[in-house]
């Protein structure tokens, strides 16, 4: 590819991780294999992470001439500390599901045949009986919050909130508690 066609086809990646952070509702990633390169970043980007215990992870564009470009050197070091994602970037060493959990990058790690047979669904499941506003505005106010100061981040949270009062969920909310049943959320 030339210089043109190779700048023009990265701008498709840029959108992609800028789309996926983005995403209003939580995007849950499942490893199950290698993800190099893009496919660690692409998993970086997404709001939990879980793996099974022969998944394998590595930025490795400093070995081809080049820098990880699609979120890679803003989302390993939120999630494992600027430190070890200097190590990681730098170097291009691969990392084994478990060195991941530890280090914060995967929420959890699952054997192989556990992964999609209830390790990974099972948070989709919980979220998805919960208010789909209140969802959205928490991931908003969290992503949000992060970039800012913590007064600026409370401040988001309270604009967030607000933001619940007068939905229909939130009422359903609270009667199904004092009623002692499960509420019916509507997304209103």
């Amino acid at each position: 590819m030339t210089d043109e066609q190779w700048t023009r086809q990265h701008v498709i990646f840029e959108r992609m991780v800028r789309a996926l952070i983005d995403c209003p509702v939580p995007i849950i990633g499942a490893v199950n294999g290698a993800a190099y390169g893009g496919g660690c970043e692409i998993a970086g980007c997404c709001d939990f992470l879980y793996a099974a215990d022969t998944a394998r992870f590595a930025l490795t564009e400093v070995t081809l001439g080049i820098m990880p470009g699609g979120g890679g050197t803003q989302t390993l070091p939120r999630a494992v500390g600027e430190r070890r994602a200097k190590e990681l970037i730098l170097t291009g060493k691969p990392f084994t599901a478990a060195e991941a959990h530890h280090w914060g990058f995967v929420n959890e790690v699952f054997p192989q045949s556990d992964l999609f047979a209830g390790g990974a669904p099972r948070p989709a499941s919980r979220i998805a009986s919960n208010a789909p506003i209140s969802i959205r505005q928490a991931k908003l106010a969290i992503h949000r919050g992060l970039q800012s100061s913590l007064r600026e981040g409370l401040a988001l949270e309270i604009e967030a909130y607000n933001r619940m009062v007068p939905t229909e969920d939130r009422r359903e909310g609270v009667l199904a508690f004092n009623e002692k049943r499960p509420p019916s959320f509507k997304g209103r």
